[in-house]
């Protein structure tokens, strides 16, 4: 597995495991399926409602914690700086963990610099190793790195060949700020699987159109979060180490932007409705 360096110096697997949408009862599971396959990032957020099950995998695992890197997030009831303090000590608490590696604010919205004060501060005090942010579009992005004493060393954003964001790399490039993306497969909305060239592409390789994809987003420096419950699927994502695509294929890939978001649109006047309301209907949708 490939590590980047992130701009503190902490070193971030390039590829791990997401967990949203996978249930409390059967994540524990999964997770440790996932960490026995090779797995050393697994992703949650408070608003994933299984913070506990992937906190018990890790305990339960044979790797040691100081070799798996683990994230969470705050949402938005829970942003402002008294708030995320206590929601940073709910989620350690609820994975039963003496420190996190990645703590993310998940929505730019409410009051999230307070909340990037409190990140700062439980980041000076060693109870989380990097600190960053998750659906910031450029211009906050901008105008967060400008106020902050700390700047953020993740931006997870919605990132998949049917959304590219060059603007959204290069800024980040500009201030040393890592990519990641969450959902790299869009879910598989909008035809993604079937697209016939990722799916020459994939057949040229001898690789899934997964596979591809994931391998596109690496190839410049983006880490990926892929999501599966299946195990045979779990390895397949991981396989992507062996193989690097042509500047070629890669240019066939860019062709494929419709420079619009398939999951999660933040400047949508109903999208941000979308994101309040879960906030009185916590089932797991699409965040």
């Amino acid at each position: 597995m490939k590590t980047v360096r992130l701009n503190n110096g902490v070193e971030m697997p390039m590829e791990g495991f997401g967990v949203f949408q996978i249930p409390e009862d059967s994540c524990e599971q999964v997770v440790k399926d996932a960490i026995d396959l090779g797995y050393r990032l697994i992703d949650t957020a408070s608003s994933y409602q299984n913070e506990k099950a992937v906190g018990r995998a890790v305990k339960s695992c044979d790797v040691p914690r100081e070799k798996l890197f683990i994230t969470t997030k705050a949402y938005i009831q829970q942003m402002g700086y008294e708030k995320t303090k206590q929601a940073f000590q709910e989620s350690l608490d609820n994975l039963g963990l003496q420190y996190l590696d990645l703590y993310l604010i998940h929505m730019p919205f409410g009051d999230y610099y307070g909340s990037w004060r409190a990140l700062e501060e439980l980041y000076r005090e060693g109870k989380v190793r990097a600190i960053g942010v998750c659906n910031f579009l450029p211009d906050r992005l901008l105008d967060l790195y400008y106020n902050s004493e700390i700047s953020p060393q993740i931006n997870q954003i919605e990132r998949h060949p049917h959304y590219q964001r060059k603007e959204d790399l290069e800024i980040m490039d500009e201030l040393n700020v890592q990519p990641q993306a969450w959902a790299p497969f869009a879910e598989g909305l909008k035809g993604m699987f079937d697209e016939p060239i990722l799916k020459e592409i994939a057949e040229k390789y001898k690789k899934t159109v997964a596979q591809v994809i994931l391998r596109w987003n690496v190839q410049q420096g983006v880490i990926v979060i892929p999501k599966s419950v299946h195990r045979e699927r779990m390895r397949e994502n991981l396989d992507i180490w062996n193989f690097k695509l042509e500047d070629a294929d890669m240019e066939r890939i860019g062709s494929l932007d419709k420079n619009c978001p398939s999951m999660l649109d933040t400047r949508k006047v109903s999208e941000v409705k979308r994101v309040y309301d879960y906030l009185n209907n916590p089932v797991l949708t699409s965040l």
